[in-house]
């Protein structure tokens, strides 16, 4: 106990700070390996079911998102980018709103955008099953296999996305 009385107020800080971080990425990384949560919901567009077993074999990119957010609106077109260059049998990319407004409301801002990936309507059991998570834009790397491979907070540049997604491509390797 004496030993801590004399280490510098900074150095407290510091190593406070550094467990903070370690606990901040070790949640990032608790869903790395494990299978991606099944959903069945609402196409925004549509309103047919989109199922998440559906996309078996495929690399995904799930992005929750709300249309109030301004970090989510900025990620929309690099998202759009990597749907356009990667988007087909292998890779797709879902987004998924957690906005209390209308499907009508949500459509309109994904035709607005141009958004060429399929958009579904969170419930509160796919955020639950997804880690209940407060923040957004969050998003999650899923491989063919289902396993939920990395969770990115917050806006993640394209630089970052995409060589993590190209990893994880059949023709990439």
């Amino acid at each position: 106990m004496t030993y801590i009385k004399h280490i510098s107020p900074g150095r407290r800080f510091a190593g406070v700070f550094l467990l903070f971080l370690l606990a901040l990425f070790s949640a990032d990384h608790a869903f790395a390996g494990k299978k991606m949560p099944p959903f069945a919901l609402p196409s925004v567009l549509d309103g047919s079911t989109i199922d998440a077993s559906s996309f078996s074999g495929k690399v995904l990119l799930i992005n929750f998102f709300a249309t109030w957010c301004p970090p989510c609106q900025r990620e929309i077109p690099k998202l759009i980018e990597l749907q356009n260059n990667y988007g087909g049998e292998t890779f797709t990319v879902i987004g998924i709103s957690t906005d209390d407004s209308t499907r009508k409301f949500v459509k309109k801002f994904i035709n607005k955008r141009k958004i060429n990936y399929p958009v579904i309507m969170a419930d509160d059991t796919v955020v639950k099953d997804f880690g209940d998570f407060v923040e957004i834009p969050v998003s999650f790397l899923v491989d063919r296999k289902g396993n939920i491979v990395k969770k990115y907070l917050g806006y993640v540049p394209q630089s970052i996305l995409e060589p993590d997604i190209l990893e994880l491509l059949p023709q990439a390797k």
